[in-house]
């Protein structure tokens, strides 16, 4: 398990420019050790020592902006953490909401694939900017005015620490892992029925390949409840990974270069132009990235594996110090 003084370190040095962290990772850690030896010498144990420093040291994150020099002057610095915190919240948590609603609207109301889009888009940033504009407003009279500032104060305390050690799949990942599925499935079902009079989709492969891939996609879901509820990464859990990815990878790479991905009688491709192949060069890209995807998630969730099967630090770029942590 990854000590408090590491777990603190690494905190306060993620958000410092890689280039000052090795000279930060020592000062900062000889800083702790005079703060603790002293302590300790005093007649505290090593352990309320530590505590006691890293509590008087103060929010991590504070700290960093402090050696980073950032100027925090717009909110003023006792009350940009938390403006930043919720700000993150908002446009992690909601902004993608209000987009999917928008376009689950803007499909009833009118399915062409340009106005989704662009709806999708106009969402994203005027939603996006309204949040950050307004909550950075209240923030602002908020720190000239005094009101309620002390109370918006966040007090610290060493239990703030994230935990570097490894651990499974996290329930953001999980409702992620579902997600996206369910969003696919709807997308090969609508497509056919919604979207366009023509679908986008080759009507023929509904005789096997939709459905397999259907499947394929739901099986992904299963998936990621699965390693959710096992709590943690293994061999048999990316050879499962590897497994369910390439079910429906190799299937989609296989219709897209032999052309039977798109419905021949689909003609908005020549909307671009007469001479472009956009077809062609859709399903090339497509190739790609499906490729590049799958090969990165492979080895991506067999590192998580390895890692957590032999416990093995993870480097810091930048610094002198390994830590233990989740991915």
């Amino acid at each position: 398990m990854t000590n408090l003084v590491d777990r603190y370190v690494y905190t306060a040095l993620r958000r410092v420019p890689e280039r000052q962290r090795a000279d930060i990772d020592r000062e900062l850690r000889a800083s702790i050790e005079d703060a603790v030896d002293a302590r300790v010498e005093a007649g505290e144990s090593r352990d309320a020592a530590v505590e006691a420093a890293l509590t008087e040291l103060g929010d991590p994150d504070r700290l960093a902006d402090s050696y980073a020099g950032r100027p925090n002057y717009l909110i003023g610095p006792a009350l940009y953490t938390p403006w930043r915190k919720l700000t993150i919240t908002l446009l992690s948590t909601v902004l993608p909401i209000v987009v999917a609603v928008v376009v689950i609207v803007q499909l009833f109301d009118d399915p062409d694939i340009g106005k989704v889009i662009g709806g999708a888009v106009t969402a994203i940033l005027n939603v996006g900017i309204q949040m950050v504009f307004w909550t950075t407003l209240v923030f602002v009279i908020i720190d000239r005015s005094g009101a309620a500032k002390a109370s918006l104060r966040p007090t610290w305390s060493v239990k703030d620490l994230p935990r570097y050690q490894p651990g499974g799949m996290t329930t953001p990942e999980m409702a992620l892992g579902i997600a996206w599925p369910v969003m696919l499935i709807a997308a090969l079902i609508l497509q056919q029925f919604t979207f366009t009079d023509v679908p986008v989709l080759d009507p023929a492969n509904w005789s096997f390949w939709w459905p397999f891939l259907i499947v394929a996609f739901a099986l992904r879901g299963v998936y990621a409840v699965w390693v959710w509820r096992l709590g943690t990464w293994n061999r048999r859990v990316s050879v499962v990974n590897a497994v369910v990815t390439l079910l429906s990878t190799v299937p989609l790479v296989w219709l897209l270069a032999a052309d039977r991905f798109f419905n021949p009688e689909f003609q908005q491709f020549a909307d671009l132009g007469p001479a472009a192949d956009v077809r062609g060069w859709l399903s090339a890209g497509i190739i790609a990235l499906l490729v590049l995807g799958t090969a990165w998630d492979i080895v991506e969730v067999a590192l998580r594996g390895e890692r957590a099967r032999k416990g093995l630090p993870t480097k810091v770029p930048g610094t002198g110090g390994s830590y233990n942590y989740g991915s």
